[in-house]
């Protein structure tokens, strides 16, 4: 059974030769920098954005950018669930994936070993091909590893506590050590605006409180706006977020950081989708980490953001963007 590329021709091109040349395009026009050398050698993993191609391609190239193909042969791809309430992960049933530029089989060895523990469902084919958090990464992921022959396992995160990705991290923590193995992590940033029920506005650079925007916000709050536009909260907001995602931060244990940025979704309820996902590679990296006790898998780890974009710059209540950010993992 082979789940089709549902969301071509929607929220990215269904031609391959359109596709391969916008994906080249989005590819070339990342510039190095000092800190920033692309790829970087020995990269273990990728954060990067799900939305339609012409939101946030340019910015997801940026993490792709960063891969070290190196012998990789297995790709494990983490996304969030937009439309169905799940609380645990959950595996494909399908033989392979299709994407314009060929399709990608998946790693049935893996995924079986992966069911027998018993903690993962199996997704329905309608559940799977609904989904667009995973498959908006497959275009990329058989670009970056053109005529390589690999496998992947993409996995459904649910909403699952924070001791849940910790448990899910550590169970997927052998997987993603092994030398040949990949791992692509799905997520936008921060949805603002009122058709996603989320209006959190800093009237001035943080540290300061937060509220919520609304028409019945005094008028003293809301003439603060040119001061500091919405746009510039938003950019405040998610920045907390990388801020606490870039590693290391001292000799401060992955784990930390996990309950930090746990911590830093409770007072926000930043909108970050793919805040699951993330917490599972959190999850991982506490039990690779050699800051962890007794020196978990005695391997350094760093999380460096490369970008950071949105897809419009809010300056009134009645706008609405979604932000997008591309980090690198080495481990």
């Amino acid at each position: 059974m082979q789940r089709q590329a549902t969301h071509a021709d929607s929220w990215y091109s269904g031609d391959p030769r359109t596709l391969n040349r916008q994906l080249e395009g989005w590819l070339e026009a990342v510039q190095p920098s000092g800190e920033f050398s692309p790829p970087i050698k020995g990269s273990k993993a990728i954060i990067g954005p799900h939305a339609g191609y012409s939101y946030s391609g340019p910015n997801a190239a940026w993490a792709y950018k960063s891969i070290d193909t190196t012998g990789i042969k297995r790709v494990f791809i983490l996304g969030p669930s937009h439309h169905v309430y799940i609380r645990t992960c959950a595996l494909s049933a399908c033989q392979s994936y299709a994407t314009p530029l060929g399709e990608l089989p998946l790693d049935k060895e893996t995924i079986d070993e992966l069911e027998k523990t018993g903690k993962f469902e199996v997704m329905s084919r309608s559940t799977d091909e609904d989904e667009h958090s995973i498959e908006l990464h497959l275009p990329y992921v058989r670009k970056i590893f053109e005529e390589m022959d690999i496998k992947i396992v993409p996995i459904l995160v649910g909403a699952v506590t924070t001791q849940d990705e910790a448990a899910f991290g550590a169970l997927l923590a052998p997987y993603l050590t092994r030398d040949d193995t990949f791992t692509v992590v799905s997520s936008d940033f921060c949805h603002w605006g009122k058709r996603f029920s989320y209006t959190f506005y800093y009237p001035s650079p943080p540290p300061c409180e937060g509220l919520k925007l609304s028409k019945s916000t005094p008028r003293s709050t809301m003439a603060s706006l040119p001061s500091f536009p919405i746009h510039k909260s938003i950019t405040a907001l998610d920045q907390e977020a990388i801020d606490i995602l870039t590693i290391p931060t001292g000799d401060k244990p992955a784990a930390e950081v996990h309950v930090e940025f746990a911590n830093y979704l409770t007072r926000t309820k930043n909108t970050i989708c793919g805040r699951h996902p993330i917490g599972v590679l959190l999850g991982a990296l506490a039990v690779i980490d050699e800051n962890a006790p007794g020196g978990g898998m005695g391997r350094s780890v760093k999380m460096q953001w490369v970008k950071y974009d949105h897809s419009s710059e809010c300056e009134t209540l009645e706008d609405s963007s979604v932000s997008y950010a591309s980090a690198y993992v080495l481990f």
